[in-house]
């Protein structure tokens, strides 16, 4: 892991490629496409019940030659050994980075610090189990005797964004008898509007938070306290029916009144974003049942196993990552559009903006060199067909190049299979469309009046990946993730950089920390901020008085 690297823009396969660019970049997919008949079915690769069309993209077999080349000489075969093997590749924080583990089979060796993990992420799992089913069963009771019939999960970043989005994908799967709500933002209007019409006796809270002082969090931990202690009569002991938490802080989980047996472990070689798969998707074990987790989790490890041994140039996560890194070194893409046709991942986006983007926005290599390309596209996107009614405008006659994500299944999880086949028709007329567009001559073929003529063209070539999978079930949900998880460690080794810390998060919440207590004083503060943000507190404190 450690053999030395060039700095990218000196790799040879680097240079190589920028002259490549300047040859290729007025190229056409059309005549890409007519010039090999058979391109369609050449550019394409499967794995875990995946199927990846790459034909569509402004790449020739030399362009990715030379991006394999690059990945050979960026050192990511020896980047993706050392992770596997629990080197501490998160520098800044010194710390392995073995989400991995957290769906690897019962036996199954990886190492931390020279122990194997497996063990002790299984004995969690058992754990989660154990309870998830006393819940959906109804065996575990509230304070008042109630059963369980709402289960709220409190946390922010990765211990929302991933429990929300695999409960929205698998609400199909779901325990229906149960309402799932999430909080997460601090703002207060979360919290009530997530308990308003809910029981306190039959509410039960998972408060997710590694140390238990996650500020967003403990704030709403303790307003879920209050509000319980509101509705079941003041007894401090209600809350140990109530509560349960997702963390390593034992101290400070009893002082909070949760019984430490019902305290759910992780570690710090998880990273929030990659932490789902951990003891923080709780939530979405007692929702799906345990059995349809462990499969969840089974899908995540069949993609592990093909990034850690399939080629690179049948590699999905290192093809898709090498693309990401060729949109947006030479073409300058800013963007990549994730666009699921399947209304259940309408949440798929939202999560991997955190997983994309919390990882690769950075602006120094490994040892803290500034960096001197981009890095970290802004991931973002909406299920279709919403999405066409919406923002395909501009990614078909903007002026802006947007790579696009389509991702769809063969068998719907309803009847309605007319609509189904509308559906996918829709996203393979959407590459096509993206890729061929519409030339004038085209255009006036269809009669439509010259003056008219420019409005109506489409000029095509825009780029686009398509994933296909048979079903979105809770296997297929876990190769996804995966799937894009190592295609964001593809892209950070590309560029060097350290994808598994989040330094940029830290000073804004320092300094919230500060100016909590002069928003709140009596007294009026002395501040010595800006002029900006000390005329901003001024005039908040003058209207909070008022109100």
């Amino acid at each position: 892991m450690n053999a030395p690297v060039a700095p990218l823009t000196e790799r040879q396969a680097w240079k190589d490629l920028a002259a490549h660019y300047q040859d290729i970049r007025a190229l056409h997919l059309r005549d890409l496409f007519a010039n090999d008949p058979k391109r369609g079915e050449r550019m394409t690769a499967q794995a875990a019940g995946l199927y990846f069309d790459y034909s569509k993209n402004r790449m020739t077999d030399e362009t990715l030659r030379l991006l394999l080349r690059l990945a050979e000489e960026s050192n990511l075969r020896g980047r993706i050994d050392a992770m596997f093997r629990g080197e501490k590749i998160n520098v800044t924080e010194k710390r392995a980075v073995l989400h991995m583990a957290l769906r690897a089979p019962r036996g199954a060796s990886i190492l931390a610090d020279g122990r194997n993990v497996v063990s002790q992420v299984h004995a969690v799992l058992d754990k989660m189990a154990d309870f998830s089913d006393r819940v959906r069963s109804g065996a575990w009771k509230g304070h008042t005797g109630k059963r369980i019939r709402n289960v709220i999960n409190i946390g922010i970043g990765g211990s929302d964004l991933g429990p929300v989005m695999a409960y929205e994908a698998l609400k199909h799967y779901s325990e229906r008898a149960v309402t799932f709500r999430f909080v997460s933002n601090v703002d207060g209007t979360d919290f009530a509007e997530a308990v308003r019409d809910l029981d306190p006796a039959e509410s039960l809270f998972i408060i997710s938070s590694k140390t238990f002082t996650t500020l967003e969090t403990m704030t709403n931990a303790h307003t879920a306290r209050k509000w319980l202690l509101a509705g079941l009569g003041g007894d401090d002991t209600s809350v140990a029916k109530h509560c349960v938490a997702v963390s390593t802080n034992a101290k400070e989980v009893t002082k909070f009144g949760i019984d430490p047996a019902n305290m759910f472990e992780f570690w710090d070689w998880v990273g929030g974003r990659y932490s789902m798969d951990s003891a923080i998707g709780l939530s979405t074990m007692i929702a799906i049942g345990a059995e349809q987790f462990r499969a969840m989790l089974d899908g995540f490890h069949q993609m592990d196993e093909h990034f850690r041994t399939a080629p690179f140039e049948h590699n999905l996560p290192v093809l898709m990552g090498l693309l990401a890194v060729w949109y947006t070194n030479f073409f300058g893409a800013q963007t990549i559009a994730v666009l699921p046709y399947e209304q259940y991942l309408k949440r798929f986006p939202a999560y991997l903006q955190q997983l994309t983007m919390e990882s690769n926005g950075k602006q120094v290599t490994l040892d803290g060199s500034l960096v001197a390309w981009d890095t970290g596209p802004i991931y973002w996107g909406e299920p279709g067909t919403n999405g066409q009614h919406s923002f395909y405008q501009l990614i078909h006659q903007g002026t802006r190049l947007i790579p696009c994500d389509f991702i769809a299944f063969m068998q719907p999880l309803h009847p309605l299979r007319r609509h189904h086949d509308m559906l996918v028709a829709n996203v393979f007329a959407q590459t096509e469309a993206l890729a061929f567009g519409k030339t004038p001559e085209q255009v006036k073929s269809e009669g439509t009046p010259d003056w008219l003529v420019p409005h109506r063209v489409f000029e095509g070539n825009r780029p686009s990946n398509t994933i296909l999978a048979e079903r979105l079930t809770p296997e297929t949900l876990g190769k996804l993730i995966a799937l894009y998880e190592h295609s964001v460690f593809t892209q950070g080794a590309i560029w060097n950089i350290d994808s598994f810390d989040q330094w940029g998060v830290e000073l804004g919440k320092m300094l919230a920390q500060r100016i909590i207590p002069e928003l709140e004083n009596k007294e009026e503060p002395a501040l010595s901020h800006d002029s900006s943000t000390n005329n901003l507190i001024r005039r908040y404190r003058t209207l909070r008085q008022t109100t």
